[in-house]
């Protein structure tokens, strides 16, 4: 457990009770934007990831605060566009025609998924500079999730590649590649040796293929781990020379959203069934999916409220290991096991740290029609 900021901790206590919500800190969000840029070498760019976190608070702070946004649907393209993001990149396996051709109007660069999607670009009669995401055979870099080096729906097979610019419609013009590989990634050596190995493979392929390389994207995969403080170190990525003439673009989401957020639920009891004591929160997995998804306890930080106004006996423990669960009617609606806490009350609140991306965004709100949390902006 770690202590919350003291900003943090007063607009939770302000909370109304049963207290439930999301709390999003719009300073730290910036400052995390000036650490990474301070971080990275020259003639490097990054687009905020927007499937991180879409509260259009988040977005706005880090369309300024960031180079532009990547967007992965219509509906973030919106939300992007409204933001009034300066530079705007459209990914994603599973593009509609529709968000095509708005990508095009909004000035999106294109990152291409496969030779039917360029077939489609052309049969819109859009015109436009792409980016051709290719699935690389092998990948040096290991994370939560592989992107590429393996089976998956992302991109285009290395080994497709010359059919596929040998079939090229006109209209359309390759200037990079886009070459995300893997999410949160911890090993900032290693996610060095992958920029530059990224940087390598695409000037030699586009002087193979004679073309004009002005951008090798790598994505995002900037790692947080969950359950401690530590961040991948980004001292070793200033190390990465980017020629002249090339712009790298990298795509982190996580890495600059995740510790502006926090996720705050009130205790409605507390109970011991069978040896173990539970924490029953107003609120769960339906909120904050990432723990279950993942399969990992997520750290939580006891705010106490001293305040007690009821009839009858107030639930306490102590000096004891928690579970803290949810409300829902599964067992699997569980945030955090077996987290030793000194004194805990029905009524203090359980506060998550590093809640600010992928937490709202990827859960399943609607299971059961609880109410949703409430949305604090700082």
């Amino acid at each position: 457990m770690s202590e919350l900021p003291a900003h943090v901790a007063a607009a939770l206590r302000r909370l109304p009770p049963p207290a439930c919500a999301y709390l999003y800190d719009t300073a730290a969000l910036r400052r995390q934007a000036d650490h990474l840029r301070s971080a990275l070498p020259p003639r490097t760019s990054f687009l905020y990831a927007v499937k991180a976190n879409g509260h259009p608070a988040v977005v706005h702070t880090l369309a300024t605060a960031c180079d532009g946004l990547e967007v992965a649907s219509g509906g973030e393209l919106d939300l992007a566009v409204r933001a009034g993001a300066r530079r705007i990149a459209f990914g994603g396996p599973a593009k509609t025609d529709a968000e095509l051709a708005a990508a095009v109007r909004a000035g999106a660069l294109l990152n291409v998924e496969s030779r039917h999607e360029l077939d489609r670009l052309a049969g819109l009669g859009l015109h436009a500079d792409i980016c051709l995401r290719i699935n690389r055979s092998t990948v040096g870099v290991t994370g939560s999730h592989a992107m590429t080096g393996t089976p998956t729906p992302f991109g285009i097979d290395e080994h497709q590649l010359p059919a596929v610019l040998g079939a090229l419609p006109p209209g359309l013009s390759v200037i990079g590649f886009h070459l995300h590989a893997v999410s949160n990634n911890l090993d900032g050596a290693a996610h060095a040796a992958f920029l530059g190995d990224a940087l390598d493979w695409s000037i030699t392929t586009a002087l193979a293929y004679d073309l004009s390389l002005r951008v090798v994207n790598a994505g995002g995969g900037l790692g947080v781990d969950y359950t401690s403080t530590a961040s991948i170190d980004l001292t070793p990525l200033s190390r990465v020379t980017v020629p002249d003439g090339v712009e790298l673009i990298l795509e982190p989401g996580r890495y600059l959203a995740a510790d502006a957020g926090y996720y705050a639920a009130e205790v409605l009891d507390l109970k011991t069934t069978h040896g173990r004591t539970f924490a029953v929160l107003r609120g769960g997995t339906h909120h904050f999916r990432l723990p279950a998804a993942w399969g990992y306890s997520h750290p939580f930080t006891v705010l106490p409220v001293d305040a007690w106004d009821r009839p009858y006996p107030r639930p306490a423990v102590t000096d004891t290991p928690v579970d803290a669960v949810g409300e829902l009617c599964t067992p699997r609606d569980v945030l955090s096991r077996g987290q030793h806490v000194s004194r805990l009350r029905a009524g203090d609140l359980l506060v998550f740290a590093r809640a600010g991306a992928y937490g709202w965004d990827i859960s399943h709100h609607d299971f059961l029609r609880h109410p949703p949390p409430d949305f604090v902006i700082l």
